[in-house]
């Protein structure tokens, strides 16, 4: 079997007194999307930096293709990295920008503007070439980044949330782009970010970090539906967790629990599935594409339900509140958080 792209192992990295990354193994395929996803401070960035070799680790090894990279020098790993902010040269021209790390190589001037043109026709901006950074979006600004990027033809791209800085409708076209780039390259991508839809999006698999470690490590499928702790469950999508006397009310056992609120069904009376409670719509959040409802329990437990919608409207929603409902869900869209332990009927 060929080397992981990345190995790392009891990696760990202090600033002082702080310790922002806490004895990281982890493993990251040839080929692979990956995402570090998880909020400010989890220590997801300093474990790219500490890959690139912008950080040097307090402890641990970093290796590249089955190589020890650890003391190496960021110019010396074949590895390269698109920051948030793009740090184009305002003074050159798009194909100059592509074409700068070749030119810093000493390639010749033919041989690296052909394959700078390469490089922007694979980020679809072929036309740009003479344009400065100032006349182009947004979003094609972060696509001159990407060539630049892949053009010295890396092993690993290191993407440190390239598309923080993008609106929320370039940003999702972002997305689709960035995932069909990396696919036609077929280079390892690892990607950092605190968006959990974009992480979901585009990952083979997904690190969720918390505190410096690792919280959970799967597939974007794996993360949603079966949350291995609180934070993850909270984290990752929203999550409506059961726990102490309600959880024993409500399920005939103690424990913690997660319950995704698009699980949930709301009826005049019980339907017949596994679980049924009791209680008062609290507030409709419309959402577009469906609506948010906020149920107080009889429990005592506040329960969010995501309903996907057509045709309502604002109106009709709001005359919900008040409204006595019955919750409903299946025991196996429960999951344990604390232990295995089984949901009895």
């Amino acid at each position: 079997m060929s080397a992981p792209a990345i190995s790392l192992r009891g990696l760990r990295k202090e600033f002082g007194s702080v310790t922002a990354v806490d004895g990281v193994d982890l493993d990251i395929a040839q080929g692979e999307f990956f995402s570090m996803l998880g909020p400010s401070g989890s220590g997801k960035t300093t474990v790219l930096r500490l890959i690139a070799g912008f950080e040097q680790p307090t402890a641990g090894t970093i290796e590249l293709f089955g190589e020890d990279v650890t003391s190496t020098a960021p110019f010396d790993r074949d590895v390269n990295t698109v920051f948030q902010d793009y740090a184009l040269f305002p003074h050159l021209s798009v194909l100059e920008n592509v074409a700068y790390g070749l030119r810093v190589r000493g390639m010749g001037k033919r041989e690296r503007a052909e394959r700078a043109r390469e490089a922007l026709e694979g980020v679809r901006l072929g036309g740009y070439g003479d344009r400065r950074p100032s006349a182009l979006s947004g979003g094609q600004r972060q696509r001159v980044a990407l060539a630049r990027a892949t053009v010295l033809r890396p092993k690993v791209l290191l993407l440190d949330e390239p598309l923080g800085a993008l609106d929320l409708k370039l940003r999702e076209q972002m997305q689709v782009e960035l995932k069909q780039l990396q696919r036609s390259l077929g280079i390892t991508f690892i990607f950092v970010t605190h968006d959990q839809e974009e992480a979901l999006t585009l990952s083979d698999r997904v690190a969720v970090f918390n505190d410096g470690r690792i919280e959970q490590l799967g597939t974007p499928a794996e993360i949603y539906e079966r949350p291995q702790s609180r934070f993850v469950a909270t984290f990752v999508g929203t999550s409506n967790v059961l726990e102490g006397a309600v959880a024993a009310q409500l399920l005939g056992v103690p424990g913690t629990f997660a319950l995704r609120p698009e699980r949930i069904t709301l009826a005049d009376a019980p339907t017949g599935r596994d679980r049924a409670a009791s209680g008062t719509i609290a507030e409709v959040v419309y959402l577009g594409t469906g609506r948010r409802i906020i149920v107080d329990l009889d429990a005592g437990l506040q329960l969010t339900v995501l309903e996907h919608t057509l045709g309502r409207d604002a109106a009709s929603d709001a005359a919900l509140r008040g409204t006595r409902v019955v919750a409903e869900w299946s025991d196996r869209d429960l999951v344990a958080l604390d232990a295995a332990v089984p949901v009895t009927p």
